[in-house]
């Protein structure tokens, strides 16, 4: 065979094996289907299971927020056949009309937007071989009464799920509350798919990782349409979804019932800690909410517009957010900054000028355990005159910047006028002035403490938080150190994050601590005391240390103030009370922090008529 001759039957032969290959691939692509359903099979074979979020405890072992098994109504589209639209809207309850339009929504709640540089584009998704939620998180009682007729209506089944769900109406901001995810969260976070839920506030977002668990996969074979035919490789490759740890807090459930139910009426807020641990035993806002009116997403569409709207502001988280002016349980660290410094001794007495401010009638304060007792204001104009004008510069004003600037690095060493690293969300810092806040506002070197004088009782530029506030009742308590105020005691029997063990020291002496926590004593529980009412009669003889504060409002009424420990030696609770437009602290926010200290350590309160007066008392506002 010459060379031409070989040249042309190889010509041949690749033309033929060329249109072999090409009718193949025209018949496996057009005509025979076998092939696209093995393609179907291979891609969608992967199915992720969601685990129930990890159930929480408070530190007795009452379960506070587990989850409830409620119910999807699931469809996909391809399956379905004649839907008799009437007939489905008749068994559903709905009316004439209602069934396209819920198809129509989920058209555009699969829309996918993208930021482009030109604007927001919409990318459609939906599927019509894919399943899709009809109605979601159904209860028990709702899809029994569909379930039995749903044959009727091929491509139509139901799929469990499970939503949170509270033991107790309380808590609402401690613990948050979830949604679904968006576009966003899901880029950010391969975790997470259309249709997953996600922590929005309080312990369930600052333990989202923790509390959403371990997703199962399950690897299926399925048919074009997306059925189900068997598992995949005999479930070989398949993986276990972990349900998320217990959670344990430090949260006394009872207790924060029993603040919440002192509180109506009121607006304002309690925090309780335990001193030793820094673990926040009772957090109450008031105004609140029951949690359950924000469980699924149905819920949260109907209620949470309500809720926002609400003048009294329920979703406000007063204890972490709020910075109001402390008022005069600010002398407490007033007077511990002046022993450290050495510009007064615990005997130091100083008269009680009402020329130079009012004060409260009848009283002599002859030493600093008096001055705290009486709340003497004078007194403290003349302790915190001392601290910043320690005549470390002839001149007066270099001179108060020095002593502005000492006395500030004692504030932040007491955790003020900064967040706390903390498991608690939505803080706010406070305020705490320095010599270059004062600069700015007034030109440089231009104040000293006759300017800001006001700051030496509460009042001026000082704001403080309900929970730095406590937190200072604690750090008095432990006389002179600190735990991070936080909620979680333990994870899956672990313990709680390291930052909640680490010890923070302020830069006082604990002997400075006496003559302060002497005062306090006898704010309680001697004759002319401002915080008589916080005193508990019972056969425990548990002596309360307390501080009395009245912030001034500009808006209205007064604020209540108090902050306490208890017992006096060993304190097992700290707590700070703030009732809003409530007037004197000794007269209302004392005996809201009797209540507590007798409640939380006795377990149940003797004095019935102290509970009742504060039970029918509101204030306007």
């Amino acid at each position: 065979m010459n060379f031409d001759t070989r040249k042309y039957v190889i010509i041949v032969f690749i033309l033929t094996v060329g249109i072999i290959y090409t009718i193949r691939l025209f018949f496996m692509q057009v005509i025979d289907d076998t092939w696209t359903l093995r393609a179907t099979e291979v891609s969608e074979r992967r199915k992720q299971i969601v685990p129930p979020r990890g159930a929480i405890f408070d530190r007795f072992g009452t379960k506070v927020v587990s989850n409830r098994t409620y119910y999807n109504l699931m469809f996909v589209e391809d399956d379905i056949k004649h839907l008799d639209t009437a007939a489905f809207e008749k068994l559903l309850g709905w009316e004439k009309g209602d069934v396209k339009k819920r198809f129509k929504e989920i058209v555009i709640e699969q829309r996918t937007y993208r930021d482009k540089n030109d604007g927001y584009k919409v990318k459609p998704n939906y599927q019509s071989d894919r399943p899709y939620a009809f109605i979601k998180e159904m209860t028990l009682d709702e899809i029994a009464k569909i379930a039995p007729n749903l044959y009727k209506f091929p491509g139509f089944y139901e799929e469990i799920t499970s939503m949170r769900s509270y033991t107790y109406p309380n808590g609402a901001n401690i613990f948050g509350y979830i949604t679904e995810v968006n576009e966003k969260e899901i880029e950010e976070d391969s975790y997470y798919r259309k249709g997953d839920n996600i922590g929005r506030a309080g312990i369930e977002k600052f333990y989202e990782k923790e509390l959403r668990g371990q997703k199962g996969i399950k690897y299926i074979v399925t048919s074009a349409r997306n059925n189900e035919l068997k598992p995949y490789m005999g479930g070989k490759y398949d993986t276990i979804a972990k349900q998320g740890p217990n959670f344990r807090l430090g949260i006394d459930i009872k207790l924060q019932e029993y603040g919440e139910k002192l509180m109506q009426g009121k607006r304002g807020c309690i925090v309780a800690i335990e001193p030793s641990t820094g673990e926040i035993l009772a957090l109450v806002s008031s105004p609140t909410y029951d949690p359950n009116l924000l469980i699924g997403n149905r819920n949260i569409k109907k209620n949470y517009p309500k809720l926002i709207l609400d003048k009294d502001m329920p979703l406000f988280p007063r204890p972490l957010a709020a910075e109001y002016p402390p008022g005069s349980i600010f002398k407490l660290l007033q007077s511990l900054i002046a022993l450290q410094e050495g510009v007064i001794t615990p005997e130091s007495g100083f008269p009680c000028n009402k020329g130079l401010v009012g004060c409260h009638p009848g009283h002599t304060a002859n030493n600093l355990p008096d001055a705290i007792k009486f709340s003497c204001n004078p007194y403290f104009y003349a302790v915190v005159r001392r601290i910043l004008q320690q005549g470390k510069s002839k001149n007066v004003f270099a001179d108060a910047e020095i002593g502005m600037n000492k006395w500030y690095d004692y504030m932040m060493a007491f955790g003020l006028g900064q967040k706390f690293d903390s498991d608690v969300t939505g803080l706010r810092p406070g305020l705490i002035p320095n010599s270059a806040y004062y600069n700015k506002w007034y030109g440089y070197h231009r104040w000293a403490f006759s300017t800001i004088r006001s700051n030496s009782i509460g009042q001026g530029e000082i704001k403080l938080t309900p929970l730095q506030m406590a937190n200072v009742a604690c750090i008095i308590a432990n006389r002179g150190w600190y735990y991070t105020p936080h909620f979680v005691k333990s994870i899956g029997g672990k313990g709680s994050l390291p930052q909640f063990r680490k010890k923070h020291k302020c830069k006082i002496d604990r002997k400075n601590y006496d003559p302060v926590v002497e005062g306090m004593r006898r704010a309680v529980n001697e004759p002319g005391g401002t915080a008589s009412r916080a005193k508990i009669n019972n056969e425990q003889k548990i002596i309360v240390c307390g501080k009395t504060g009245t912030a001034q409002n500009p808006h209205g009424e007064d604020h209540a103030v108090f902050i306490s420990f208890a017992p006096m030696d060993q304190p097992k609770i700290a707590i700070a009370v703030f009732i809003e437009n409530a007037g004197f602290g000794g007269t209302w926010s004392a005996p809201v922090a009797s209540l507590m200290m007798e409640k939380y350590l006795t377990r149940k309160v003797k004095d019935k008529e102290k509970e009742k007066r504060i039970l029918e008392a509101t204030f306007k506002n």
